[in-house]
């Protein structure tokens, strides 16, 4: 059994993934604020240490991949002990429940099990309050509002120089909370529900621990109605708990809080700058770290309002959202005790709300240049032009993807140009691979179709050998006691040709079907070659031209097997220039293998007999010219030998000049291949 206390919300984080449904889109990592979602194995998870809990990965995330904590099952736990608990509304509620009667849902919570139901507006109330004295004082510094969580939290954690420049004020949720408390003492249990997923953080900071017992979003409450079967046809009306609120209510809506407490943006005094909303609050939180803002209070909201915070279920657009609350804010204003609310005001105008923040700094070092530099370079970002700046992948730039990468927080992957270019890459090499085994595949169906013909041939010969030496001896006995001048001469002469002849055709099979073994040896090309030439009778009309490009004379092969090899390409191509010609013979290499290509100016090979030349038995000469053995026994010996040959030809003189090329190419040693 394990000691280890465990692990917290606050440690493990208030909005996590979904694996099964994360598609790592980027959405998420691009609309983050802080930077705080990794892009590990194909998952964008969140980093809870650098997570400011603004919940806007909640909202962009069309896959419904991250989800925040619920808090459902403990309100019930808590609404089912002995305790007193009050529920808390924000005041953005008319803008999740539009057309609602407020009474309609107070007397929902209290069906619940709330015994107490009151409006947060109240301590947005005294909240406008503070900030009205805290802007009165002389030589007052510039401050930054601390009634959005999500802000104080970004300020902690990546600007923590300006820790000390948040104002000393609570939330108005922290403030209810401690005039509640006044009023209904210590033990009663309060429970915050509205539109925001940050103030479940805020509730569990150090600062401010134990004053708020759990955060409920308006989507959890509902969750929450519909699970008990609580609906507003059925609800008993009910009034809020004192203390009632008054402009508080215009808190979640873009500069709300300053009309609350009678603070206005002034564009030529320059002393209050408000911004809301992800770009604007970040850029705001930057100039005014960087002192480039002489505002006196910057009041910021991480939503555009929290009219708009990630914890509504409403799909209002924004400014009919700001009109439902504009509308709650004149009814109550028109209906309220005014005297009774100034009296609220009074016995609370020395509640103690201030507070303190404590900064968490969650910034990481900046990678050198070189460490820069080599990420880039690995990107495909070779020199400035190449950094595209797309955003695809997150990241506003190259180089903040980068160094993303270098602090762990990316991957290579996420660069979208980065990934064309391998793609590119990796289907070239697929093209080339496909090529390598096409070819593959037809030398299997040739050397299958050679070793099956090999077979053949070998049963055939072996039954036909002794046959035909028998004939060929008996008719030489006879050719040796006939006159020559006998009419029968000729006869026998003639059985005596076309048997030899039948032998030879024999033998070439015997050589076609065994397995010779490859003899290496150390052979001099170019004298090797000569042999070739001069060993066969060249006609008077066909000149042979020989050029030696390589630059080493010495390759390893089996002398008397290439010499068949040449001997017989030769051959072919001097019968296929019937009418004279020329004949080409080159050489080249490198350190590795030699090549040998032999081009006549023949009558070339058809088409559609090019794919036939190396198979056995297959020959364009007439009857009696040739066995058709000859290049099948030929492609044997250079694949023993590791080798390869091919054939280019043109027999359309429409198309150029004929002519049949051979082309064959070997190790220059034995062991390679």
């Amino acid at each position: 059994m394990s000691n280890k206390e465990p692990l917290t919300t606050a440690q493990t984080g208030f909005v996590r993934t979904i694996k099964d449904k994360c598609r790592v889109c980027y959405t998420c990592v691009r609309e983050c604020p802080a930077k705080a979602i990794r892009i590990e194995d194909g998952q964008a998870e969140v980093m809870p240490p650098r997570c400011i809990a603004c919940g806007n990965c909640v909202k962009v995330c069309s896959q419904g991949a991250k989800r925040f904590v619920r808090a459902t099952k403990s309100v019930e736990t808590l609404l089912k002990s002995e305790k007193q608990v009050v529920a808390c509304i924000a005041p953005s509620f008319p803008a999740e429940f539009p057309g609602m009667d407020f009474r309609v849902l107070v007397g929902m919570l209290r069906e619940l099990g709330f015994d107490l139901v009151t409006e947060v507006s109240f301590g947005a109330d005294l909240v406008a309050e503070r900030y009205r004295r805290l802007m009165l004082e002389r030589n007052v510094r510039g401050y930054i509002a601390t009634t959005c969580p999500a802000v104080v939290s970004y300020v902690e954690k990546y600007h923590s120089n300006i820790v000390p420049q948040l104002a000393p004020i609570v939330s108005p949720m922290i403030a209810l909370a401690r005039a509640l408390h006044e009023i209904h003492g210590p033990e009663l249990k309060v429970v915050f529900i509205g539109p925001c997923i940050a103030k479940k953080a805020e509730a569990c900071s150090d600062d401010v621990a134990g004053e708020i017992d759990e955060v409920l979003t308006f989507k959890e409450l509902k969750e929450m109605f519909s699970v008990a079967r609580i609906s507003s046809k059925t609800a008993i009306t009910s009034d809020f708990d004192p203390p009632h609120g008054g402009l508080g209510a215009l808190f979640p809506i873009t500069r709300g809080m300053l009309q609350a407490a009678d603070m206005y943006e002034d564009l030529v005094g320059d002393e209050i700058v408000t911004a809301d909303g992800i770009i604007e609050f970040v850029q705001a939180i930057e100039e005014f770290a960087d002192s480039k803002m002489d505002a006196k209070l910057l009041e910021v909201l991480s939503c555009n309002g929290c009219i708009m915070g990630p914890g509504m279920v409403s799909t209002e657009p924004q400014f009919r959202r700001r009109s439902r609350v504009s509308q709650y804010v004149r009814f109550r204003n028109y209906q309220s005790k005014k005297q009774q609310h100034h009296e609220d005001m009074n016995r609370f105008a020395s509640l103690d709300l201030s507070r303190e923040f404590s900064p968490d700094d969650q910034r990481i070092p900046t990678p050198s240049y070189d460490e820069l530099h080599d990420i880039l370079e690995r990107l495909g970002k070779k020199d400035y032009s190449d950094e595209l700046n797309c955003g695809a992948c997150g990241y506003p730039t190259c180089r903040a993807h980068a160094i993303a990468i270098h602090k762990g927080l990316a991957e290579e992957e996420m660069c979208l140009p980065y990934v064309i270019e391998r793609l590119k890459q990796t289907i070239n090499d697929l093209s080339v691979s496909d090529k390598r085994l096409a070819n593959a595949q037809d030398q299997l169906i040739q050397s299958e179709k050679l070793a099956s013909m090999g077979q053949l041939a070998a049963g055939v010969a072996h039954e036909l050998n002794n046959p035909l030496g028998v004939v060929l001896m008996y008719s030489h006995l006879l050719l040796d006691e006939i006159n020559t001048q006998s009419e029968m001469y000729e006869d026998l002469k003639l059985i005596a040709d076309q048997a030899q002849r039948s032998k030879r055709i024999v033998s070439n099979l015997l050589d076609f079907a065994r397995e010779n073994k490859v003899l290496f040896e150390e052979v001099n090309l170019e004298q090797h070659l000569r042999q070739c030439v001069e060993s066969i009778p060249r006609p008077e009309n066909i000149g042979v031209d020989m050029k030696f490009g390589h630059a080493d004379s010495i390759c390893e092969m089996d002398p008397d097997q290439m010499t068949q090899v040449f001997t017989n390409i030769i051959a072919n191509a001097y019968a296929a220039m019937p009418d004279g010609g020329q004949l080409t013979i080159c050489t080249k290499d490198d350190s590795s293998r030699v090549k040998f290509t032999f081009k006549d100016t023949g009558v070339g090979i058809a088409k559609d007999n090019i794919d036939k030349v190396f198979q056995p038995f297959f020959t364009t000469k007439k009857i009696g010219k040739g066995t058709g053995l000859g290049l099948s026994v030929s492609y044997g010996i250079v694949k023993m030998h590791r080798g390869q040959i091919s054939v280019s030809s043109n027999a359309d003189a429409s198309g150029g000049p004929t002519g049949t090329k051979f082309t064959v190419s070997i190790p220059r040693r034995s062991g390679a291949s």
